[in-house]
C-alpha cells in the first residue's frame, strides 16, 4: 500500500510479469487467499511472495494503539476492524506464508515466501524460504 515502494522495479520485474496485492500492512487477510485461490487456479499463478517493508506504519503499534489513535484524529471508532498491525514483520510473514501454505483450496507444495523490503536500500532480505520449487530472489 505503501506509495514509496514500485514492487515491480523492487524486484526488477515488468509490467505483466507478476500479478501484486497490496493492502496495508502487506498481510495475508482472507480477501488476499481469496485472490490467490482465483490467482493460481484462473491465471497460471505458480507462486507466491509476500512482501513487508521497513519503516512501515503497520508495524510500529498494535491494534489496540491505532484505534485509539484513529478515535482521537477522527472520533471514528474503528474497534470493529481487525488492522492486522505487526511489530514482529518476521513473526507475521511466518504465519503469513503458513496460511497460504496450508490453505485447502491451493495446490500443495505452491512455492511461497516471505521478505522484507528496506525502503531505505531497496534491498529485499528473504525471511521465510520459499518450499515446494523455485526461490525468490534475495538480498537484491
Amino acid at each position: 500500500m505503501d506509495t514509496r515502494i514500485e514492487p515491480l522495479r523492487m524486484l526488477g520485474l515488468r509490467p505483466g510479469d507478476a500479478k501484486i496485492l497490496r493492502n496495508a500492512g502487506g498481510r495475508v487477510t482472507d480477501d488476499v487467499l481469496r485472490t490467490l485461490v482465483l490467482a493460481v487456479h484462473l491465471l497460471g499463478v505458480d507462486r507466491v511472495m509476500v512482501v513487508a517493508h521497513t519503516d512501515c506504519r503497520m508495524a510500529k503499534s498494535g491494534d489496540e494503539e491505532v484505534h485509539a489513535l484513529i478515535l482521537r484524529s477522527s472520533g471514528v471508532d474503528t474497534r470493529s476492524l481487525e488492522f492486522r498491525t505487526a511489530p514482529d514483520q518476521d513473526a507475521a510473514l511466518r504465519l503469513d506464508v503458513t496460511r497460504i501454505r496450508a490453505h485447502p483450496l491451493l495446490p500443495r507444495g505452491l512455492p511461497a515466501a516471505g521478505c522484507l523490503y528496506d525502503v531505505a536500500s531497496g534491498r529485499v532480505r528473504t525471511a521465510v524460504a520459499a518450499t515446494g520449487g523455485r526461490d525468490v530472489p534475495s538480498d537484491k
